[in-house]
């Protein structure tokens, strides 16, 4: 661990949320919680119910849509009253068209206080002691709004026996699935509110940040907000706004340099004392190919030769990459050559890829008149990207009507030229005997 150079005094985390309008929505969830066998063992088999969650601003009022009354699916435990002071449910995207099929997604489950093991959250529960606030209720909403504009992880704490909580803590992001080119900084971002009411938020938080990616993860950078401190294991070039993180709530995650192995899933957590809540989000780094095409220029051909030709596409992510091969005529009409035969994929130092295609035309089954241009083209997840090479064929090819014109033009005048060449010298004979025998 290591002390930042700027030291931040204990703050309230009542955190300044957005405000999105007057009006609530009613959602609906489905609770999920695991079932218990025999003895009080758990089988790892889960049920789920359908619930509602009615929003309210303050404890002592619900809004007109919040107070509909519940499908009869729904049993009356399952229909929660909660009080979001900060308005954090309230998000549009968490707002469904009256009518509309397409809903927010909403699971709850239910939720155990326990104290982190984690070394940069340890500090926040230095104490032993559990204290009586914990004895309640409590309950993890997850949503993710319509049109993947918004994910929040919501804790809520209700009274023992009643269902009536409140939003205690939410981590929520509106970068669901980012795309970054390489090279170009990247914003995940992540932002958190605490209830100031509540005992816990007095005590400081931790923000983690970590990556997963096909089974494999590692821990991208962690701090401790009650000591000021950043784990020694922080990856290189990846960072907080510290100012905004401690005044804001904003603990977005900023990748100075976005590279191929950032591609994957990130998750931010945030702690409180024995809570925590977690979103997770999709980064993916697209970088289209780079196209060359060799030989080039390519040899003349005549017919009944075979001309191979290669194009390479370098330099791409991800990995999928589908190559075809056009040829358009002198007369400007295209048609498809197919795919060729490609290669397997290399991958460079940058953790890019690359990959070959190799053509072989048969001008004897081809007809490709005089040539004209061959074109690879590679369609790519970051875009499709064409190169083009010019294809001479000469020998006994069939002269079109307008070559065949010509080429009697072409006679004409050098027969012109020849009988004028040819009138010259023998008007020039004749004088020229015509002097000689005037000699004599």
């Amino acid at each position: 661990m290591r002390l930042l150079l700027l030291i931040f005094p204990p703050v309230s985390l009542s955190l300044c949320p957005e405000v999105y309008g007057s009006s609530c929505p009613v959602l609906d969830c489905w609770f999920v919680q695991e079932r218990k066998g025999r003895g009080g063992g758990l089988t790892g088999a889960t049920s789920q119910e359908k619930s509602l969650l009615r929003i309210r601003r303050d404890a002592h009022s619900l809004g007109a849509e919040a107070q509909r009354q519940p499908a009869s699916d729904i049993s009356p435990d399952r229909v929660y009253d909660v009080t979001d002071p900060a308005a954090t449910l309230c998000h549009p995207a968490l707002s469904a068209p009256r009518g509309s099929i397409h809903k927010p997604q909403c699971e709850i489950n239910p939720f155990l206080p326990q104290p982190s093991t984690l070394k940069w959250a340890t500090a926040l529960t230095d104490s032993a002691l559990s204290p009586v606030y914990l004895q309640a209720d409590w309950l993890s909403v997850s949503l993710q709004g319509l049109d993947g504009q918004l994910i929040q992880s919501s804790i809520m704490r209700a009274p023992t026996a009643t269902k009536e909580p409140q939003v205690i803590l939410s981590v929520s992001s509106k970068t669901v699935s980012v795309k970054s080119r390489l090279g170009e900084p990247v914003l995940l971002d992540c932002g958190f509110w605490t209830d100031s009411s509540s005992p816990l938020s007095g005590s400081g938080f931790a923000v983690e940040w970590r990556y997963q990616f096909r089974g494999d993860g590692r821990l991208v950078l962690a701090y401790d907000g009650k000591t000021d401190r950043l784990a020694e294991m922080q990856e290189e070039g990846a960072t907080l706004d510290f100012e905004g993180l401690h005044e804001k709530g904003n603990a977005s995650l900023i990748l100075q340099e976005a590279k191929v192995r950032h591609s994957g899933t990130y998750i931010c957590t945030v702690f409180l004392p024995y809570l925590l809540a977690q979103v997770a989000m999709d980064l993916e780094i697209v970088e289209p190919p780079s196209l060359s095409i060799y030989p080039s220029p390519l040899p003349l051909a005549v017919p009944g030769q075979v001309v191979t030709v290669h194009c390479e596409a370098s330099g791409f992510a991800p990995l999928s990459l589908e190559v075809s091969w056009e040829f358009t005529g002198a007369d400007g009409t295209s048609r498809s050559l197919g795919s060729g035969s490609l290669t397997g994929h290399r991958q460079a130092w940058d953790g890019t890829y690359s990959q070959r295609s190799k053509l072989e035309l048969d001008t004897s089954k081809l007809d490709l008149g005089r040539g004209g241009e061959v074109t690879c083209v590679a369609f790519h997840s970051g875009g499709t990207q064409r190169a083009s090479v010019t294809l001479n064929v000469i020998g006994n090819v069939t002269p079109s009507i307008e070559d065949s014109m010509a080429m009697v033009g072409v006679a004409l005048v050098l027969y012109g030229l020849i009988k004028l060449v040819s009138w010259t010298f023998i008007s020039e004979g004749e004088v020229n005997m015509k002097e000689v025998g005037e000699s004599y």
